[in-house]
């Protein structure tokens, strides 16, 4: 009898190595999947707005007026919207990973349609197309990257996964303009080539997400996501919380819809790589503003991004209003109107998150980047609509810097003068 006992542990140690494989080779592939995942997001949240140093090209083709070129860069704010508010609906039934490959593969259609055809309607379509993109990225990369870290390493920070999420929501809508306004500048076929190049890199994407493992696979628990996120919980958002986030990426979008027009016209600098650059440090000052503020109460992240956004509109104004309007003003307000508007965004969802119930976070985080779009896309249309009426551009930039302005100001005094009474 004796002699069998030494041999219990061996026969019985066998089964627990091979139990303990799978669950390592899972968590490698959900590490893997992870920068999969990043890479897809970036990929289609830089594509919404590549063709912003391009739009030069497009108005002396076609001899497109200043409304127009505002509404070719607004309209993927419609598609955008509706697949924010289906992207519930649409997860349940094809999981997180689904999601994001029809990311990818409708942005890849949408670049496709820009670089075979150079006429307006398609133009449109292929905005529209992107917006569609983009609401289905934007409304499930951060969850999914969040629940690819958590089960990957329970020991894991969520933290960690939703900041890098967050930098590549509000970082790449640099990168696009600052690789289309460079092979602009410097290469051939500047309306077809930078389209072309996303294609491919949206083909990398998907063969990335292909091996991805699945986080939200249909089932009960995706209908209680549903019924948690569903549109009566988007009504309780605060409105003070909607006009900052809405009025923060207003101001963004002011520069990737015109400001390629400005820098031609008033600041003589007609360079499309410059362009680009612009709105790559707009971003890229976004991204190092949530970086900084990262330990910051939200309240104090509000209050630093209002300041910021305020000292840059000042900027901003006088940049192009100026005897000499002068880049280095111009491109020091965008940087801080970017600081100011990362920062912004990052207290105002942190003041929201702190009052909301656990099952409406995820429905209030919907409509804050419904806010964030609809503040990227819409307000550029009235500066358009002021340019083609036969504004200047220096009143056009004053009468907007005046508006954001106090939509910034007075929606973060109304959510910190509220934020006292929803906290414990």
């Amino acid at each position: 009898m004796s002699s069998f006992a030494p041999q219990r542990p061996r026969v019985s140690s066998m089964p627990s190595e091979s139990r303990l494989t799978v669950p390592a080779a899972l968590a490698r592939r959900r590490g893997s999947g992870f920068w999969a995942v990043a890479f897809a997001f970036l990929i289609v949240m830089a594509f919404a707005t590549l063709p912003s140093p391009l739009y030069g090209l497009y108005r002396a083709r076609d001899h497109l007026s200043a409304f127009t070129v505002t509404v070719v860069y607004a309209i993927f704010a419609a598609g955008t919207i509706a697949a924010l508010l289906r992207v519930g609906s649409i997860a349940e039934r094809v999981g997180r990973r689904g999601v994001m490959l029809a990311a990818v593969a409708t942005m890849m259609t949408g670049a496709a349609l820009l670089a075979a055809w150079k006429t307006l309607p398609v133009l449109l379509v292929g905005r529209l197309l992107t917006g569609v993109a983009v609401g289905l990225a934007a409304g499930t990369a951060i969850t999914y990257l969040i629940e690819l870290r958590v089960r990957g390493n329970p020991s894991a920070s969520a933290a960690r996964a939703r900041n890098i999420g967050t930098s590549v929501n509000v970082g790449a809508l640099g990168v696009g303009p600052l690789v289309a306004g460079c092979l602009a500048q410097w290469a051939g076929s500047p309306l077809t080539l930078p389209y072309l190049v996303f294609v491919a890199l949206g083909a990398i994407a998907l063969i990335g997400l292909a091996t991805a493992p699945e986080t939200g696979a249909p089932g009960p628990q995706t209908r209680i996501v549903r019924q948690a996120t569903g549109s009566p919980a988007l009504a309780r958002i605060p409105i003070p919380a909607a006009a900052a986030t809405a009025a923060a990426f207003s101001a963004g979008g002011l520069f990737a819809g015109l400001s390629g027009l400005f820098l031609a016209t008033t600041l003589h600098h007609p360079s499309h790589a410059l362009a680009g650059a612009s709105l790559f440090v707009v971003y890229s000052a976004g991204v190092m503003s949530q970086l900084a503020t990262a330990r910051l109460q939200a309240s104090r992240a509000l209050a630093l991004g209002t300041i910021s956004m305020l000292m840059g509109l000042a900027l901003l104004v006088t940049a192009v209003r100026l005897a000499t309007p002068s880049l280095t003003l111009f491109l020091v307000g965008g940087a801080l109107i970017g600081a100011g508007g990362g920062a912004v965004f990052k207290g105002t969802t942190g003041i929201v998150l702190e009052a909301a119930t656990p099952e409406n976070r995820l429905a209030m985080t919907s409509a804050l980047l419904i806010a964030l779009f609809v503040g990227l896309s819409i307000p550029v249309i009235g500066a358009g609509v002021a340019l083609d009426r036969g504004l200047t551009a220096p009143d056009t930039v004053l009468g907007f810097a005046v508006l954001v302005g106090l939509a910034v100001a007075a929606s973060g005094w109304a959510l910190l003068g509220r934020r006292p009474r929803n906290s414990r």
